[in-house]
């Protein structure tokens, strides 16, 4: 079974094209990071009922250039992916709790993973990997112009090591409680959003240089709207 959301075809000359500009020194480093830093604390009170928020999310593929703050950015995260009590439980359902996910943020100028535990950011500096974000889209040119890409990816050898051949399935699915978690909280703050699944997950799994056994499942360009319009 296909262990991707992505839905078109894929093209082998873009793969060749863009993974010889792929970040060639992280993949040959043992270290993809520099050291972890906090977050700010994220909201749990938010000022918009879930009905309200419900009612107004809409797919929006135009952005401001303004860029997101990191506050904003952690409170996205942890909307798709957070901890939410003592035992380790998130934001997000999880078959078994095995947490097979793994969250990212692409922008202008840095790559950055989310450390659920602790609410922390590990990042390095990348300015080149978001414009070529829209190729590997399949020219989906929203997705290089958005401030932020929040990607998805899924590390299923921890849900295959308790439930066998359905891990597949159930990955995929949890990849769409946690966007749809992300989606909202974005409407809730008034910024655009979009989940994207026609992309080439090789591509973007080397772009982003991920580690083996860990697979793109959706990319979400976020920012501010310049358009209100959106199906």
């Amino acid at each position: 079974m296909a262990r991707s959301l992505a839905v078109l075809v894929m093209v082998a000359t873009l793969t060749a094209g863009c993974a010889s500009s792929a970040p060639t020194a992280v993949l040959e480093s043992s270290q993809r990071f520099g050291d972890s830093i906090e977050l700010p604390t994220p909201d749990r009170s938010g000022s918009a009922t879930l009905e309200q928020v419900l009612s107004q999310r809409r797919s929006q593929r135009e952005y401001a250039s303004d860029e997101l703050p990191l506050a904003t950015i952690g409170q996205l995260f942890w909307a798709a992916q957070g901890v939410t009590d003592a035992a380790g439980h998130r934001t997000s359902p999880s078959a078994g709790a095995a947490y097979p996910l793994e969250l990212y943020a692409v922008s202008a100028t840095t790559f950055m993973h989310y450390l659920p535990t602790g609410h922390r950011l590990e990042q390095r500096p990348d300015d080149t990997t978001l414009a070529q974000l829209a190729a590997a889209a399949f020219d989906q040119e929203f997705v290089g112009s958005a401030p932020v890409v929040m990607v998805i990816t899924g590390t299923w050898a921890r849900t295959e090591a308790e439930y066998g051949a359905v891990a597949d399935d159930l990955v995929n699915r949890e990849a769409g409680h946690a966007a749809q978690n992300l989606l909202l909280q974005a409407t809730a703050l008034g910024l655009a959003a979009v989940p994207v699944g026609g992309f080439d997950p090789a591509t973007v799994a080397r772009l982003l240089a991920l580690p083996p056994g860990e697979d793109v499942l959706y990319l979400l360009p976020v920012g501010h709207p310049a358009s209100s319009d959106g199906p």
